[in-house]
């Protein structure tokens, strides 16, 4: 048996490869369900019901991807330049930070022109957290992957401190938690009696747009030229360090607007708690998806099915919630699994 490259892989086996993936690890996570003694196919039932089953459960999983498919784009922009932005959960942060300072009473302006200001704000806060990564990387060879990853520490220290000491909001009861976004710059709902917000659409529209850009623009080529091979790429005269800081502006700047978002749009006021880990859970969005920004809005409401559908799952049936973490994990590896058979072709015989 023996391996060797496709030169171009059928349409049929890109989307075939990712769903019979999904289906595998679905399949594999029912050993663990029957290990709990439950029936395999009520609790998967009771999973998809709860997620879809309802207009309640189907609002509350969208909400649940809007983040998602932003932090998830984040990642796939990176990643498609081979910048291994590890730092999506600090500029989630960054675009919160911002849209408070902003949004918490410094500014008043009518609603039509508050809400573009604080997406405008959060996205330029999460690409200059990137900035700093950027030039280390450029200028000393400093690996992408520590940079990012340390700076969300340092990041959430500073929300800490913030909320605890110069913005704690004084009608907080003692709560760790900032002042509230004024009502001119809270994002008006989708849907009445529903958290689904407006983030939602610019979510949709940010990935229609990078789609747009990596598929028909020169920097788009330039991006996935560089992500293929960079040497050539600098050999054909595309300048590898203006490139990796275009994408990194634009992939911290998308994680920024998903904590626009989840400030202005969900909780209404800032918190530590704000994100479970939607900057760490985009990475997995995005591998999910094969980095592709369209993907990655299936691929962010498949995740976010997931997770509220297991929380629904396990109020009826002995199954903890943590069977969504991992299914999800598991999902990424037999998808990464099955990219090999969409990159290679097995072959058997001399």
């Amino acid at each position: 048996m023996r391996t060797e490259p496709r030169e171009d892989a059928p349409l049929w086996l890109l989307v075939v490869a990712p769903l019979a993936a999904v289906a595998a690890a679905l399949l594999l996570c029912a050993g663990l369900i029957l290990w709990a003694g439950e029936s395999v196919p009520e609790a998967y039932g009771l999973l998809l019901k709860g997620a879809f089953g309802s207009r309640f459960a189907l609002t509350e999983t969208l909400a649940r991807a809007t983040p998602l498919i932003l932090t998830g784009l984040a990642a796939a922009v990176a990643f498609r330049a081979r910048f291994w932005n590890i730092g999506g959960e600090g500029q989630f942060y960054c675009g919160a930070l911002a849209a408070t300072w902003l949004g918490a009473g410094m500014i008043l302006l009518p609603p039509l022109l508050m809400i573009p200001l604080l997406f405008l704000a959060g996205a330029l806060a999460g690409g200059l957290a990137l900035l700093l990564p950027v030039l280390l990387k450029a200028r000393l060879k400093v690996d992408e992957v520590v940079t990012t990853l340390l700076l969300n520490f340092v990041i959430l220290l500073l929300v800490s401190y913030l909320i605890e000491g110069p913005w704690k909001d004084p009608m907080s009861l003692g709560w760790p938690q900032a002042a509230p976004i004024v009502e001119e710059g809270v994002l008006p709902k989708l849907l009445a009696k529903s958290r689904l917000h407006l983030g939602l659409v610019v979510g949709l529209v940010a990935a229609l747009a990078v789609w747009l850009v990596l598929r028909f623009t020169v920097w788009g080529y330039e991006i996935r030229a560089v992500g293929i091979n960079p040497q050539a790429a600098a050999f054909a005269g595309i300048s590898i360090n203006l490139t990796v800081l275009r994408v990194a502006l634009i992939s911290g700047g998308l994680a920024g607007l998903a904590g626009v978002g989840e400030v202005a749009g969900l909780k209404g006021y800032l918190t530590l708690d704000l994100s479970p880990g939607f900057g760490y859970a985009g990475i997995a969005v995005a591998m999910l998806a094969n980095l592709h920004p369209l993907g990655v809005i299936l691929s962010a409401i498949f995740i976010a099915g997931i997770y509220v559908g297991a929380d629904s799952m396990s109020r009826a049936v002995n199954i903890p919630t943590y069977i969504a973490d991992v299914i999800v994990a598991t999902s990424v590896l037999a998808v990464l699994v099955s990219l090999l058979f969409v990159k290679f072709r097995v072959r058997f015989g001399g």
